[in-house]
């Protein structure tokens, strides 16, 4: 009885460990970060923004074009197969990529060629994630959010531009104080005094605003003419408190 006891407890604990270590790669695979792999396994050939800036020298076509082509012509009698059938195609072809299985048109084949197969560098599971954010990220709707972002991006003024670009807004508002001061009071202090503000950017400061422990950072890397576009457009602030970037 006891052998049996003990025989008993043995087949427990095996079946235990193959139940939580399945459950432990099955866990895996979920937690697979579909955005970092395919930076990390795509970008070096495909282009990742949304929309893409195409390049002559570009050595495969830009991942939301990809999402888009074979989004739209993968066969699904289901439409909410689509998508997992879309998944299942980039799954099947990144690793056996084929001309009989390209949606690729004849003219896409001569200026990229075909895909050469990622045995080796992705797994099945990898790729399977990366398609899965693909189809998730790379859709009409967010293009257009994007492209909303991006014209009003394009209407900013040169000096709005730079503010972000050097991520000013991290410290200062056009009219409201957090960090440091807003751009509307460091105006009105410095007037016309462009110098000025050109100096306190590339060389910092500190002590300079009563109640503030802040200490403003040396921008030494930005280039004379954008800090003088830079620190035009702070003074304009004080003339068009309107116009800001909260």
């Amino acid at each position: 009885m006891a052998q049996e006891h003990v025989l008993h407890t043995k087949i427990v604990l095996a079946l235990a460990f193959v139940f939580f270590v399945g459950c432990s790669q099955e866990e895996k695979q979920v937690s697979l970060d579909g955005k970092k792999l395919m930076q990390e396994k795509c970008a070096s050939c495909h282009n990742l923004e949304m929309p893409p800036v195409i390049s002559q020298d570009e050595l495969a076509p830009p991942m939301m074009a990809v999402s888009f082509h074979v989004h739209s012509f993968v066969k699904a009698s289901d439409e909410s197969q689509r998508t997992p059938k879309a998944i299942a195609f980039v799954v099947d072809y990144v690793l056996d990529p084929s001309l009989e299985k390209s949606f690729c048109d004849k003219e896409s084949l001569e200026r990229y060629g075909l895909m050469p197969s990622q045995k080796g560098s992705v797994t099945a599971q990898e790729t399977k994630a990366i398609a899965t954010y693909m189809f998730q990220h790379f859709t009409q709707e967010n293009l257009a959010k994007e492209q909303k972002l991006q014209n009003e991006y394009n209407a900013f003024s040169e000096g709005k531009k730079l503010a972000l670009k050097h991520k000013c807004l991290g410290c200062h508002r056009v009219d409201k104080k957090v960090v440091g001061p807003s751009f509307v009071e460091i105006a009105k202090r410095y007037q016309d005094n462009e110098l000025a503000i050109s100096k306190s950017i590339k060389n910092g400061s500190k002590e300079k605003w009563e109640g503030s422990r802040a200490i403003m950072p040396a921008f030494k890397e930005i280039k004379d003419k954008d800090l003088e576009i830079l620190s035009k457009w702070i003074l304009e602030t004080k003339k068009s408190i309107n116009d800001n970037l909260r």
